[in-house]
């Protein structure tokens, strides 16, 4: 049997494919600037440091510079946009639905904590019905802090009522790497998300291929858990 845990997942690229959507957003703030839009293919790997990172990315990749006030404008317009569009094209990454409930059968609790914004992360999961199966969902302004700063993963267990010592976190990139190590949780990395650098040579303690091996890699931490003792 596999000792219940908390399971804390990252949002975009690991929950949910929402590349289609987001870049579709840059790309309607670039042309309103008079920019070509960036190729979806391209600017996958530039998700996943919250709306403000990725425009800066995008403005970047096009080569203009632009103050902050310009880009709070734009940040601002990114979100209107998107909030309409959040899951026009997002869709669940295959085999997450039946991890979850495989999971979720286990007595595992299950949270979300993302560098997205909270309210943008609510809405997401509930245009995709998948809201009822977290305990928290937590995004950079639910506490003030982002990740990789240990303090916004310890603060959705402690709201997902679980203890950090029984937690897993399961990401795609840098910062959800970088949360765990800081916070002293394993983490499970998944091949199949956004990232700039792969996220293997991250040094994941498990790296997943696919929500069927979800289970199996929670599984054998349990099982070092108790050799351990």
């Amino acid at each position: 049997m596999t000792s219940p845990r908390t399971v804390v997942f990252d949002l975009d690229g690991t929950l949910v494919d929402t590349a289609p959507d987001l870049i579709g957003a840059l790309n309607v703030v670039l042309a309103a600037e008079g920019l070509p839009p960036v190729p979806l293919h391209e600017a996958r790997n530039m998700i996943g440091g919250g709306v403000r990172k990725l425009l800066e990315r995008g403005l970047e990749a096009e080569g203009r510079e632009v103050s902050l006030a310009e880009l709070t404008r734009m940040t601002d317009d990114f979100i209107g946009y998107y909030a309409e569009h959040i899951a026009d094209d997002s869709r669940p990454f295959d085999g997450l639905e039946a991890a979850l409930d495989e999971l979720a059968a286990s007595g595992h609790r299950l949270a979300v904590c993302t560098n997205k914004l909270e309210w943008l992360s609510r809405r997401l999961l509930e245009r995709l019905n998948l809201s009822p199966r977290f305990a928290a969902i937590c995004g950079a302004d639910t506490f003030g802090v982002s990740k990789p700063d240990p303090a916004i993963l310890r603060q959705t267990v402690e709201r997902a009522g679980g203890e950090l010592s029984a937690t897993i976190m399961v990401g795609d990139a840098g910062p959800d790497v970088g949360v765990a190590r800081r916070a002293g949780v394993p983490v499970i990395g998944v091949s199949f998300g956004y990232t700039e650098v792969p996220i293997a040579d991250l040094k994941p303690d498990r790296l997943i291929h696919h929500y069927s091996e979800l289970r199996a890699a929670i599984a054998e931490f349990s099982q070092e858990a108790r050799i351990a003792t």
